[in-house]
């Protein structure tokens, strides 16, 4: 059995390691120091040091520091108790793998877990992409599933065969089966996006067209084809994919063939997507 930590020997524990756990990860390290950007506001130049050698952190930012039991109270703001849980918990099973991007559109991936989006980590990534908490949520879960033995949680988006879209800041995944996903509303216009982030960036845009229409995820450039049959069902159909030479093409065949189809990338032009565009916007 494993031995639970008290106070003094959870203070040994690694911030570098704790803050990964967290979905922080340095900007620049040193021999005997890390910087971080501040894990308790948005900024853009590194302010928040870890000593390594005294394993404590200062935020410059803020003037104020401590150990790793102060900081895990502070970032999830819980108590020395719940902290003292969460150090005591397996890292493997809670953090980010720091891996390359991997194939998970097969049997090897269980879903464990599903909830409304809270981790610390999915919601820095979501302020990262520009993304509200509240609009994730809307159309978005939190998921955990295990691949190979190991735990891992994302941003999920289900789809029309029940299998999941997976994103987190380290990598996209899925589950199978693959498939688009269709939110219905009998609306006679139908909205056609790329991806899950498209989805959330639109939401974030003009929340009124998303919730008024009908609106397909491609969750794969790929599935143009399948969706095709649901095309003629509508009176207007807007695109919004991505300006890459796939999106681009995918839009000027559909375009072409279906005369009530419009193109709707003039929106973000000179961008790749509904989100860059969004990003941009929200950092001008």
């Amino acid at each position: 059995m494993k031995r639970k930590i008290n106070c003094e020997s959870a203070r040994a524990f690694p911030i570098e390691k704790a803050l990964a756990k967290l979905g922080h990860f340095p900007q620049r390290t040193a021999e005997k120091e890390a910087w971080f950007l501040s894990p308790f506001r948005s900024e853009t130049q590194a302010s928040f040091k870890v000593s390594k050698t005294m394993n404590r952190w200062y935020d410059h930012g803020e003037g104020i520091g401590g150990n790793v039991i102060d900081l895990v109270c502070r970032i999830l703001k819980c108590s020395v108790k719940e902290a003292l849980a969460y150090l005591n918990q397996d890292w493997s099973s809670f953090s980010f793998q720091q891996q390359q991007h991997f194939n998970t559109n097969d049997i090897g991936i269980t879903i464990t877990k599903i909830q409304n989006i809270k981790h610390p980590a999915l919601i820095q990534y979501l302020n990262f992409r520009a993304i509200p908490l509240q609009i994730a949520n809307t159309y978005c879960s939190e998921v955990w599933y295990t691949f190979k033995d190991k735990q891992f949680f994302a941003i999920g988006l289900q789809n029309n065969k029940n299998g999941w879209e997976l994103r987190n800041r380290i990598f996209k995944s899925s589950s199978s089966p693959k498939s688009y996903t269709h939110l219905q509303r009998n609306s006679k216009h139908l909205i056609i996006l790329e991806g899950m982030f498209d989805l959330l960036s639109l939401a974030v845009m003009n929340g009124s067209l998303i919730k008024d229409s009908d609106v397909m995820v491609l969750n794969s450039i790929a599935f143009i084809e399948n969706v095709e049959t649901h095309i003629s069902n509508y009176e207007i159909v807007d695109l919004y994919l991505d300006n890459d030479s796939a999106g681009q093409n995918a839009t000027l065949y559909l375009t072409k063939k279906y005369s009530h189809i419009n193109d709707q990338c003039d929106a973000y032009k000179n961008h790749k997507d509904l989100n860059d565009f969004l990003c941009h916007e929200r950092k001008g």
